[in-house]
């Protein structure tokens, strides 16, 4: 315990001795993981938003208005054999009229129009929903047989595929920008760490040679700059951490205005904030040991 103490001593008056490069080191470590952070958060969010966008593609196939119920019933069956199919809703030709006049109810031109005609004009129309946006090809290639195409009367496919390439588009970018951020603040903390180290070294470098004269291990003259270490790790979890949470306090009511699913990034971070900042402090760690232990390996091998 009494070495435990020293080791604790010695690494907060070489922080006190070198408080403006410690300041600089624990700012840059901040940059570097909210760098992270931001990466890792429109990488969420771009999920978010393109399985929202996948969720409103859709394949509306329009019967004729003499197809009957067993005719219709018959190609739901067919299509829910399907793998790539999840969900099929089936529309009667009364849900159908009653949507139609719920659209254009302000339109007294069409709703006289249809009144004009008497009777109902529409067929039923069969809703399909598959897993992958690309799947809705094979469906489409599926039903292109003469038994079917006289009872379809057309497909709307109203797909998203343009705003889901763009939103990738964007995603890939961002993924990059903040990679390229991520490795120069990476590249910037260990050279600052190193040279923290190497200034600290040099201004003890008498003291380094007074416990080596008297016996002291090298993990022992090592121990006060693990300490240094783990302390900049801390400070620098700590202080992105809180960065974050103000962040996401301030961003959240405009994501659910965007997302209709209650979607929140705050609940993302507290689902897996023992993964997301444990992973990220052991990230650190590593990078701060291991400056520590370069700049150190040649005064111990003096």
């Amino acid at each position: 315990m009494t070495a435990f103490w020293r080791l604790l001593k010695f690494a907060f008056q070489d922080l006190g001795r070198n408080l403006g490069l410690s300041f600089m080191t624990v700012l840059i470590l901040v940059l570097m993981l909210l760098s992270v952070n931001v990466l890792w958060s429109v990488d969420v969010v771009t999920k978010e938003a393109v399985k929202l966008v996948k969720n409103q593609i859709n394949v509306s196939l329009y019967f004729k208005a003499e197809a009957l119920d067993k005719e219709v019933t018959d190609v739901k069956k067919y299509l829910a054999l399907f793998p790539e199919v999840t969900d099929l809703q089936l529309l009667s030709r009364e849900e159908v009229l009653k949507s139609f006049v719920e659209r254009h109810k302000l339109s007294e031109e069409v709703l006289t129009g249809l009144t004009e005609l008497g009777d109902n004009p529409f067929g039923p129309t069969l809703v399909v929903k598959t897993r992958e946006p690309e799947d809705y090809k094979k469906v489409m290639s599926a039903l292109d047989v003469p038994e079917y195409e006289n009872l379809i009367e057309t497909k709307s496919f109203e797909g998203h595929e343009e705003g889901i390439e763009k939103i990738q588009n964007i995603t890939n970018r961002v993924e990059r920008l903040g990679f390229g951020l991520s490795v120069l603040f990476a590249i910037i903390s260990f050279l600052i760490i190193f040279n923290t180290v190497r200034v600290a070294i040099y201004t003890h470098r008498i003291e380094i040679s007074i416990k080596r004269l008297v016996g002291a291990s090298s993990w022992f003259i090592r121990g006060p700059y693990v300490v240094e270490s783990v302390i900049f790790t801390i400070l620098s979890i700590g202080i992105t951490g809180g960065l974050i949470y103000l962040a996401l306090r301030w961003l959240d009511p405009y994501i659910q205005i965007v997302f209709p699913n209650s979607f929140s990034l705050t609940n993302y971070y507290n689902s897996h904030i023992f993964f997301l900042f444990g992973l990220q402090a052991l990230a650190v760690l590593l990078l701060t040991i291991a400056s520590s232990f370069l700049a150190m390996r040649r005064q111990l091998k003096a």
